[in-house]
């Protein structure tokens, strides 16, 4: 595919138009930046407690990894085949038609704000700690403007609040000038999130001792229908620990030669995560035996004082908002994009659509950085409105494996840069493999799989709603 020249990028800064200036290096940024997060510092406590046995300790972590790289091989036929930016709506709605993409894209784009406030809040809670002079200003900012809304924070939240706010509308400003300085915020602070952990893999394993010998009975494997149920429980937190893989599809229309650089960036940056992974787990188990991992709600933090000491809580505490600055730079930029696809298709007010000269949609951004506001000023309940959205996740995976059926079906002879290896026997795993997933986020969530049932019914009155509204 042919790249634009310097005078066709120009009229597309004239035009407000997307700009196709990204390349495999964003590729890799955007998507390590979207998924290594507070995730991979808090599962492995939930996996060891489920499997309390190191060689399916790190078993599991393997086949998540295997899994996520199967999605990929789909997912790559169809963001070279549409590039459109926008993400799975995008493929949902070519091959499902509009209603299908409106599902996909409204809990996507909903899901992600959601997703940068609570990441937001982290920054801010573990800001508050290393820094109470800062927290003490913060919080008096926040009781000020609590008393005036009417609102009741707590101590913590008083805190917290004002510096996870401060972050979400700094990462935004940022954006606002352009994808070019969106992209390099992105590739600046996913390159430190990878050398700090790095940092702390290298620490473990040279400053760390083995205490395996000294460690407590280990408890016992489960056993029959028991050990399945675990071995379920534990691949759900771990293909949780990979979303975000996904990320260089939001971006389709603004890759310079999308034929080659996307599944390139997939397929890299699923590489170095599951590569990460892997080494932070077996650092882990260098340091502490699994018994002294299995239960903790942060396992790195247990591994970082067994290595530094008093200074353990520190520095987990400052690798944490490292790992995470990233994160809400890359939540913003997704956000972002779903909004713009979703207004330029008319199922959002067409004004989302516009893109400023610097290639950003901006009044997409505004309206995704106000809605993560609300959220992050909200954090009480906002959670519920994720824990109720979580069903879509997996959902989502499920349509876009299914339209990589219906398009080379409906579409044969369309132009496939790039077609997915072993299909169908490859895309048919992947969404087996996302069914049962689905099935058992289900069974363990019941209740907030019931709301979102019920969110999926009343859906379609919404969509017509919506579109009664666009051509008004």
């Amino acid at each position: 595919m042919s790249t634009k020249t310097d005078d066709d990028l120009a009229a597309d800064r004239q035009r407000g138009r997307l700009l196709r200036v990204l390349g495999i290096g964003f590729g890799l940024a955007v998507t390590i930046g979207n998924t290594i997060g507070a995730g991979i510092l808090r599962t492995p406590g939930e996996v060891a407690a489920q499997l309390p046995n190191p060689w399916l300790f790190i078993g599991v972590w393997i086949v998540g990894g295997l899994y996520a790289m199967l999605g990929a091989l789909s997912l790559a036929e169809l963001g070279t085949m549409i590039p459109r930016s926008g993400g799975q709506y995008v493929f949902a709605r070519r091959a499902l038609g509009e209603y299908a993409g409106f599902i996909v894209g409204w809990s996507d784009w909903i899901s992600t704000c959601g997703s940068t406030a609570a990441v937001a809040i982290v920054i801010g809670e573990y800001t508050s700690v290393l820094f109470p002079a800062l927290a003490q200003r913060a919080g008096s900012l926040a009781s000020a403007a609590a008393r005036l809304t009417g609102s009741s924070l707590s101590e913590q939240e008083s805190q917290s609040i004002p510096l996870a706010l401060a972050v979400a509308v700094l990462f935004a400003l940022l954006q606002w000038r352009g994808i070019v300085w969106g992209s390099l915020t992105q590739n600046f602070t996913s390159l430190l999130k990878a050398l700090a952990f790095i940092a702390l893999i290298a620490a473990c394993f040279i400053f760390g001792a083995n205490h395996a010998v000294a460690a407590t009975q280990q408890p016992l494997m489960p056993s029959g229908l028991p050990f399945f149920v675990a071995l379920i429980v534990a691949l759900q937190g771990v293909i949780f620990a990979y979303d975000g893989w996904t990320g260089i599809i939001y971006f389709s229309e603004e890759v310079r030669n999308p034929a080659r650089d996307i599944p390139r960036s997939l397929f890299g940056s699923l590489f170095v995560i599951t590569a990460i992974y892997l080494l932070i787990n077996l650092a882990f188990l260098h340091v502490l035996p699994l018994s002294s991992i299995a239960g903790q709600t942060l396992a790195a933090g247990a591994a970082a004082q067994a290595v530094f000491g008093e200074y353990g809580d520190t520095i987990i505490r400052a690798l944490t908002i490292i790992a995470l600055l990233s994160s809400v730079n890359a939540l913003h930029l997704l956000a972002t994009r779903v909004l713009f696809a979703l207004s330029r298709d008319r199922l959002f007010s067409e004004s989302g659509a516009k893109v400023n000269k610097g290639g950003t949609p901006a009044v997409a951004l505004f309206i995704s950085t106000l809605v993560t506001v609300l959220f992050i000023w909200k954090s009480r309940t906002f959670e519920k409105v994720i824990a109720v959205l979580a069903f879509f996740f997996v959902a989502n995976y499920i349509i876009s494996f299914i339209s990589v059926f219906v398009l080379r079906r409906r579409e044969p002879d369309a132009p496939r840069p790039y077609r997915v290896p072993g299909y169908p026997w490859t895309t048919a795993l992947a969404l087996a493999g996302s069914i049962a997933f689905l099935v058992g986020a289900v069974a363990s969530d019941t209740r907030n799989s019931i709301y979102a049932l019920l969110l999926l019914g009343v859906s379609y009155p919404a969509f017509l709603l919506l579109k009664w509204l666009a051509k008004s």
